[in-house]
């Protein structure tokens, strides 16, 4: 079995709802991509990821890049492990609100023109095959996946911190959860 690592981005300049739909890390989210970085390459080396894979948005390619320049790789980016998709044609201001009342809930029952139960399925084989990777990606990215490898019907599975790092194993055809990553002890912001 080969280990992945799923790690949540750093702490961003800004909140989802804010000014900015795409925001980099703040000087504690740098702080923190450096700390995922280092705990990544303390891994045995028979454990520590070869690759890095992140998400499209500025604050999971800044979370990677530390640990992509230290293995002396690129950063391949893969929309599968994206923040979640918004529905048409919810305004950035809904976007907050929409997210609060899905986390209440199940992934059958957010609301929306997307079947997200199927989008959380789709992101957890998109890691069945990235053995030897450190994945950065989002909060309700790591709750699909967590959610369906344990298979809790809910949104929230646990609450990942900035640069939790989600440990999981794949032998190619499955993929199992090891342990969650560190919880925040505050809201999801």
């Amino acid at each position: 079995m080969a280990r992945l690592y799923l790690i949540r981005h750093g702490k961003p300049a800004s909140i989802w709802g804010g000014d900015d739909d795409d925001p980099g890390l703040d000087e504690t989210g740098q702080a923190q991509a450096r700390a995922a970085r280092d705990w990544l390459l303390a891994l045995p080396e028979t454990q520590r990821p070869t690759k890095v894979v992140s998400s499209p948005l500025r604050r999971c390619r800044e979370t990677a890049e530390p640990t992509a320049a230290a293995l002396g790789v690129a950063v391949e980016i893969d929309p599968r492990v994206g923040e979640i998709p918004t529905p048409a044609p919810l305004s950035a201001e809904a976007r907050g609100p929409w997210l609060r009342k899905s986390f209440a809930g199940t992934w059958a029952d957010i609301e929306g023109d997307l079947d997200y139960d199927a989008w959380r399925r789709d992101i957890t084989a998109s890691l069945v095959a990235r053995g030897g990777t450190a994945v950065f990606s989002h909060y309700v990215a790591t709750n699909a996946v967590v959610s369906q490898l344990v298979g809790d019907p809910n949104v929230l599975a646990f609450r990942p911190d900035h640069t939790s790092i989600t440990v999981l194993e794949t032998d190619g055809a499955t993929l199992t959860l090891v342990e969650k990553g560190h919880e925040a002890t505050t809201g999801v912001l």
